[in-house]
């Protein structure tokens, strides 16, 4: 068959996610303003830290964000378990240990790929 410039060609991509946590990332110390813009809602006060974790499959979000909030005092931010989002607030303590237990946790209990812990 010759191929012509007008015939369009089709491309089907498939996601086929493996067992992994993608993103773990701290912020230490955000600005009041990077709360409000992420529709975090400090209220009078605000936290020190922001966690954020990216996990496939992204049902898993709502496991990992229990494991954090027995891990220490974080609160819940955000959570999306259609696209794996999670996003935790507390101390930089408290966050810290929340995202070592999860990291823990995915890695050993549901052998998970996981990443390393960012920060800034």
């Amino acid at each position: 068959m010759e191929y012509r410039d007008s015939e369009k060609q089709r491309i089907v991509q498939e996601l086929v996610p493996g067992k992994q946590l993608t993103l773990a990332h701290i912020i230490a110390n955000p600005d009041r303003s990077l709360y409000e813009k992420v529709g975090l809602a400090p209220g009078k006060e605000v936290k020190a830290a922001i966690g954020v974790l990216t996990v496939t499959p992204a049902e898993t979000a709502i496991i990992l964000a229990d494991i954090g909030m027995k891990a220490s005092g974080i609160q819940i931010g955000f959570l999306d378990h259609v696209s794996g989002s999670l996003v935790i607030t507390g101390s930089v303590s408290e966050v810290e240990a929340s995202v070592c237990a999860i990291l823990e946790y995915a890695s050993r209990k549901l052998d998970f790929s996981v990443c390393e812990i960012t920060r800034t």
